[in-house]
């Protein structure tokens, strides 16, 4: 692994990423720490001491921002909503949308410039529910005698940092290493870790008299951590390999085809996004009930859509189920790869082209996909049982999520410089 490492460091071109990317996460976490002017941050040093369970949850992907309520309070969240959107949009519902899909770059170029539109109209929403809904809960205290300006203000903020954020994490993908939102969001994820250990070793988990009893419960919970990494690289890096046999043509003078190979089908083909796509989701309908967090109904969606309440919990469940098997039928579609295997003379053995390998291929994906989505889910979830019978801070028990995200956005990330070492001779971390 340290040969590998040096390696990178001899590659200039990847060198020049790794360094540029580092750069943008360093400008990432200053800017976590920027407060928005006019809030009183004595009164959010108080609800943070006192452990609020909302400023817990909500801050809990934003690596501190939010805590901070910084100018990237918000996070990188809306742009991710807005990608859901959009990406529903395309499925011939809106059939602009539909056409630009299918127009290869030129079309994604139309998509990406519509989802950094519908960014800002969500952080801009999202923003103005944040600074009312905080307000109201600290008693007006934290904004004194706020004005509909000031809080149009703090949105306009608040929208401004998420609009940065956007924009530097499309900076990441085309000239760092990595998907660059993705990216943002590890680091948020990585800078909340020392606070998970602080939040743990003040809370009720740790006894000060049982020396004993508390290090057979960190050994316990090291071991369950060290199982869901294993578990989640065994996952992600299963696959399925379908064979394909392509028939002889002869072209000219040239003979083309004869050979085996094969289609290459990941157990989770769409990796951490269905995660980060439902977690996104369902807090999105939270934050906006801050709106009215005096009525009963707001109340009841922020404490029952909750990702530790049983009913947000299963709809937690079913959207990350949902959105894989959207997010896997999307990127590889059974239609489409039975469509170029036949026009280039492959087929699969004892399937007939066309619509047979459509079937085939529609059926194995959909087992396939089915088996990753259950376990994006068990792994998302079975954490926060797990924590609550434990008697472990709520931000914490959500800690199967963000170390989902952690290993998938890692693994992926490490593929791309494997990819980059491989094309240069340098063996990686993968391949020895």
């Amino acid at each position: 692994m340290f040969k590998t490492l040096k390696n990178i460091w001899h590659v200039e071109d990847l060198r020049k990423k790794i360094l540029f990317t580092l750069f943008i996460l360093i400008i990432y976490r200053i800017g976590s720490f920027v407060p928005v002017p006019g809030v009183n941050k004595d009164v959010l040093e108080t609800a943070n001491q006192s452990g609020d369970a909302l400023m817990g949850l909500l801050n809990t992907f934003s690596g501190g921002a939010l805590k901070n309520f910084s100018i990237f309070a918000i996070s990188i969240y809306p742009y991710i909503t807005a990608s859901i959107i959009v990406q529903l949009l395309s499925m011939d519902v809106v059939p602009k949308f539909a056409e630009w899909a299918k127009q290869g770059e030129h079309g994604k170029k139309q998509l990406a410039q519509i989802t950094r539109y519908g960014t800002v109209i969500l952080a801009l929403i999202q923003g103005f529910a944040t600074s009312i809904g905080f307000n109201r809960i600290y008693g007006t205290q934290m904004m004194p005698n706020a004005t509909f300006a000031d809080y149009l203000l703090v949105a306009i903020i608040l929208t401004a940092g998420t609009s940065f954020l956007m924009w530097l994490g499309e900076q990441i993908t085309e000239k760092g290493i990595g998907n660059g939102i993705s990216i943002l969001i590890f680091a948020g994820i990585v800078a909340a870790i020392p606070g998970y250990i602080t939040s743990t070793a003040n809370s009720s988990f740790i006894q000060p008299d049982q020396v004993f009893l508390n290090i057979l419960k960190v050994v316990i919970v090291l071991i369950v951590i060290v199982a869901i990494i294993t578990a989640v690289i065994f996952v992600q890096q299963g696959i399925r390999k379908i064979p394909v046999q392509y028939a002889k043509r002869v072209v000219g003078n040239k003979m083309y085809g004869g050979q085996n190979t094969h289609i290459p089908l990941k157990i989770n083909a769409a990796g951490v996004i269905p995660v980060i796509f439902a977690v996104s989701l369902l807090q999105f309908p939270v934050v906006l009930s801050s709106f009215w967090s005096t009525h009963a109904w707001a109340q009841w969606i922020a404490k029952y859509l909750a990702t530790d309440a049983p009913l947000g919990m299963l709809l937690y469940v079913v959207m990350i189920i949902g959105f894989t098997f959207f997010y896997t039928f999307v990127q590889m579609n059974p239609q489409q790869m039975a469509d170029n295997m036949k026009k280039n003379g492959g087929y699969i053995p004892g399937i007939r082209p066309g619509k047979a390998t459509e079937k085939y291929l529609t059926r194995v994906m959909s087992r396939l996909t089915m088996s990753g989505a259950l376990f994006l889910a068990l792994i998302s979830v079975l954490p926060m049982f797990f924590g609550a019978l434990s008697g472990l801070p709520k931000e914490v028990r959500i800690g199967g999520t963000s170390l989902l995200i952690v290993i998938g956005v890692a693994l992926d990330t490490m593929k791309q410089i494997e990819s980059q070492l491989i094309k240069r001779h340098y063996k990686g971390f993968i391949n020895k």
